[in-house]
């Protein structure tokens, strides 16, 4: 039988071939740069030296880079890895409305299979581009209109990692060489590996900064099994038991995934975070930097009100004695309270930064007493904006009586608020820097962008082996 998947590849196996565009190309180095960036900038985290560990009791030497170690692993354990660190710090891309992070998952995936089979730069960007089409695709098409949100999200599903292991798997079988009936197969073995829940977001727990590493992990795993002849079934995506009945039941519209692919692309519209945070929270904090800017005093603050979208306040409001006293610096990444205090306050980077997200500063006498002050309400008008966008409105009274509203209805690094060429260097070097020298992160930006002309994979990830 033919099923969608095959389209999928045949169109794989075309872009291999063919090549793509400069434009698309240079997306995708914007994407692998942001990823690096994210990478290098989470190597000290707790949960990056437990994968570490994990990754080492799996098997050691091989040939793929591990960012920020410079002992390499087997392409899998460098991919799950680098995929934990890509997503540790929730600093990743966003596609809109799918409500998933397609980068964590495809890049660490990509990269290491382009270390394991030598591929050059533009095979990796063309691989990278393709399989985040596949997995926007993917959540895409568990996207329901008329319910105005991700059915994988309703269900508390996270769709970054479970699209995610199959739109890797397509990129990594690209860099492998497979035919289109390989690809097809990487992508239907990997169907059966992807998942992850989205419970840590609510009530705590750190298993979601594991899920794009096991993603990457299994798009690895995926592909080598097709190439050894494993296969997968041809209708895994639109079958009685395929993948969106698994996870998404009747809402879904499987072909959504094929129609137009190859000549309709997703991925340029991928939005960029500012902040290292929950993207719900962002507008929030865009929000209150606003009302910084025009003078209001944190100090003054008396009540304050964060208008959102009803589905986000799961997120970023509930249960609301964690959100406005996060037990630890990650949980306050997911709060909307703490959040807005934080961007009050002052905050690093491009207005909140990697400080705002410490243990020690999520239990700061004065960020918790503001964020108490903060009520998270649910609002219809900017309901009917989501999930095209994550708007908020923010409004507050201060002591004086004066009253302060900002209302944020795009986000910042999306199509229609882009960061500036100026903002993506700030980032990267808020990130990088937490790693490596001062004088790399040039030569790491150099060697990124030089993926799209005559630069090398190897000249990349010769300054990625760098012990954290």
């Amino acid at each position: 039988m033919a099923g969608l998947i095959e389209r999928v590849a045949e169109v794989a196996v075309s872009v291999r071939d063919g090549g793509l565009g400069a434009d698309l190309r240079a997306d995708a180095v914007r994407r692998i740069l942001d990823v690096v960036g994210n990478c290098l900038g989470a190597a000290g985290e707790p949960v990056a030296e437990a994968a570490r560990a994990v990754a080492r009791e799996w098997g050691t030497g091989g040939p793929a880079t591990v960012i920020a170690d410079d002992r390499p692993l087997p392409a899998a354990g460098a991919a799950f890895v680098n995929g934990v660190l890509a997503h540790a710090l929730d600093f990743d891309d966003t596609h809109l409305p799918s409500v998933l992070h397609p980068s964590a998952s495809v890049v660490p995936a990509a990269l290491a299979a382009a270390e394991q089979y030598g591929a050059t730069g533009p095979a990796l960007l063309d691989a990278v581009v393709m399989g985040l089409e596949v997995c926007v695709r993917l959540g895409m098409a568990g996207y329901d209109e008329k319910l105005g949100n991700s059915v994988f999200f309703e269900r508390g599903q996270h769709a970054t990692s479970i699209c995610g292991a199959v739109g890797a798997s397509v990129a990594v079988a690209m860099l492998a060489g497979l035919d289109a009936p390989g690809i097809a197969s990487a992508a239907g073995i990997a169907a059966s590996m992807g998942a992850g829940l989205l419970e840590a977001n609510r009530t705590g727990g750190t298993v979601k900064r594991i899920h794009c590493g096991w993603a990457s992990h299994s798009a690895v795993s995926a592909a080598a099994l097709a190439r050894h002849g494993v296969t997968g079934p041809p209708t895994v995506l639109e079958g009685r038991f395929g993948f969106f009945q698994a996870w998404c039941g009747d809402q879904a519209d499987p072909e959504y995934v094929t129609r137009e692919l190859g000549e309709r692309w997703e991925t340029p519209g991928v939005f960029f975070k500012p902040y290292p945070c929950n993207h719900f929270t962002q507008a929030g904090i865009d929000a209150a930097l606003e009302l910084r800017g025009r003078g209001l005093d944190p100090a003054e603050v008396v009540e304050a009100e964060l208008r959102a979208p009803a589905p986000v306040l799961r997120t970023i409001a509930e249960p609301r004695e964690v959100k406005i006293a996060p037990p630890t610096g990650y949980n306050a990444a997911f709060s909307g309270p703490y959040t807005v205090a934080a961007a009050l306050l002052g905050g690093g980077g491009l207005g909140v930064g990697f400080a705002d997200f410490t243990d020690e500063a999520a239990h700061d006498p004065r960020r918790r007493e503001l964020a108490a002050k903060v009520r998270c309400v649910a609002d219809d008008a900017l309901g009917r904006i989501y999930p095209y966008q994550f708007p908020a409105q923010l409004w507050v009274r201060t002591r004086d009586g004066r009253e302060w509203q900002c209302r944020v209805e795009q986000n910042r690094g999306g199509p229609d608020r882009p960061l500036s060429d100026a903002e993506h260097a700030v980032k990267f070097e808020m990130t990088a820097g937490r790693t490596v020298a001062a004088e790399t992160i040039p030569r790491l930006r150099e060697a990124v962008t030089a993926l799209a002309t005559n630069g090398t994979v190897a000249d990349l990830t010769r300054l990625l082996r760098v012990r954290s």
